[in-house]
C-alpha cells in the first residue's frame, strides 16, 4: 500500500511540526516537535504564563495536559500506517499523576501500540522532571482510511519549506 520511500524521522519530525504550526492553538503556544517515527513522537511545550488554571498556586491547567496528550498521542499515529492517513480521535483517558506546575516545559511522549482495520491504540506521558511523571494517557483514533483521506494530505505533511513536495 505505501508508495515511495519511507520517511527518516528527520522528515517524519518536520512533517510533524509542520503540522502542529497549522493548528492554532499548538502553534500559539509554540509546541515543538523533538523527534518522530514509527517508533513514537517526543514533543515540548514551553513554559508560558498563560497556561496556568492556578494562578494562585502555580498550576498548570488540567485541559492543557489533556491536549497535549491528545495532540501526541494523534502524531504518533502517523508515521505508524502504511500511509498517512486522517484518524480523529474516538477517545482519551488521562491519568493525573501530579500537578504541572509554573515555570517549566512540559514534556510528551507517545507511541502507537497497536493497528487494526479501524483503530489505532495508542500511550502517551507527560512530565516536567525525569522519573516523576505529571500524566499518561491512553488515546484510540479511528482509521477513516485513504478514500476518506484528502488526496494532498500526504503531499502537504512532507511539502518542502517553500510550501512544494
Amino acid at each position: 500500500m505505501s508508495s515511495g520511500p519511507v520517511p527518516s524521522p528527520e522528515e517524519w519530525r518536520r512533517a510533524l511540526q509542520r503540522f502542529a504550526d497549522a493548528v492554532p492553538h499548538t502553534r500559539e503556544l509554540g509546541l515543538e516537535v523533538l523527534s518522530a517515527g514509527p517508533e513514537g513522537v517526543r514533543l515540548r511545550l514551553p513554559w508560558h504564563a498563560d497556561l496556568l488554571g492556578d494562578e494562585v498556586r502555580g498550576l498548570v491547567h488540567g485541559g492543557l495536559l489533556t491536549m497535549l496528550l491528545d495532540t501526541a498521542c494523534g502524531s504518533a499515529v502517523l508515521p505508524a500506517l502504511p500511509e498517512p492517513e486522517v484518524c480523529p480521535t474516538l477517545d482519551l483517558r488521562v491519568d493525573h499523576y501530579r500537578p504541572a506546575v509554573a515555570g517549566r516545559a512540559i514534556l510528551a511522549e507517545a507511541r502507537t501500540v497497536s493497528v487494526s482495520a479501524s483503530v489505532v491504540f495508542t500511550e502517551g506521558r507527560l512530565w516536567q522532571e525525569a522519573g516523576r511523571p505529571v500524566a499518561r494517557g491512553i488515546a484510540n483514533f479511528a482509521r477513516l482510511g485513504q478514500r476518506n483521506t484528502p488526496p494532498d494530505f500526504k503531499a502537504a505533511l512532507f511539502a518542502g519549506e517553500d510550501g512544494h513536495a
